[in-house]
């Protein structure tokens, strides 16, 4: 790079600002892929893939003001609602990853895999830490929230991951129950309405209801040709 700078006629100035550029660069770049290996996504997956005309119940526009990542600064909550098949994992992930890009720390979970987790950690005496690690996520992501049944100490410890959020982090939530069904999560409506209360206060509202978007896809790809007449 030194030699190219002084065959350009570039000064010494020009030269350490073009390098300190490019370090800038690196570092940035490098940052990145930390904090999407961190975030632990299934799969990765952009708004770019999304099918915005297969479901119309979601807002192009609002998702992509979305992905500013606006709303993880202000502490506020996103839920998406609706039945399997619906987009609801993709579209979780999209903005997640648009959240590493904006420099916001963020991890992925099924709810299953988090209860897991919380459930083991109680029991080796370690809870406090993995507490305190998800407290330092600005975006915690619970995917499938309602697809299996937890124990009743299993939604005590998700309940409060939950509400320790309120108000100073984020959380995106995908399920396939509406609120009112919250109930068979929490197992009790005293618990459930705690958590609604504090869940929707500041809170963005995806209800994604319609034909299952994977079973569209798959009949797409079973579809036979059409005959030449």
């Amino acid at each position: 790079m030194a030699h190219e700078a002084a065959n350009s006629n570039q000064t010494f100035e020009q030269y350490l600002l073009q390098l300190t550029e490019l370090e800038v660069a690196a570092r940035s770049t490098n940052a990145l892929t930390s904090r999407i290996k961190q975030a632990q996504f299934p799969v990765e997956k952009g708004l770019e893939d999304y099918d915005f005309a297969a479901m119309k119940s979601v807002n192009k526009q609002k998702v992509l003001e979305l992905a500013r990542g606006e709303w993880v600064r202000q502490h506020t909550n996103l839920c998406l609602l609706g039945q399997p098949g619906t987009g609801k994992t993709h579209l979780a992930i999209a903005l997640g990853l648009a959240a590493c890009r904006e420099g916001i720390r963020t991890k992925f979970f099924t709810a299953a895999a988090l209860v897991n987790q919380l459930e083991t950690a109680q029991q080796q005496y370690s809870l406090e830490r993995l507490l305190n690690r998800l407290d330092k996520l600005d975006l915690l992501i619970v995917d499938e929230l309602g697809y299996l049944s937890f124990s009743r100490a299993g939604a005590e410890l998700l309940f409060q991951v939950f509400a320790d959020r309120y108000e100073r982090r984020s959380l995106l939530i995908t399920s396939n129950l509406a609120f009112s069904d919250w109930g068979q999560i929490f197992q009790g409506e005293r618990m459930t309405a705690a958590l609604l209360d504090r869940l929707t206060h500041h809170c963005e509202i995806f209800e994604m209801n319609g034909e299952s978007y994977r079973f569209k896809e798959s009949m797409k790809q079973k579809k036979p040709p059409r005959k030449k007449a």
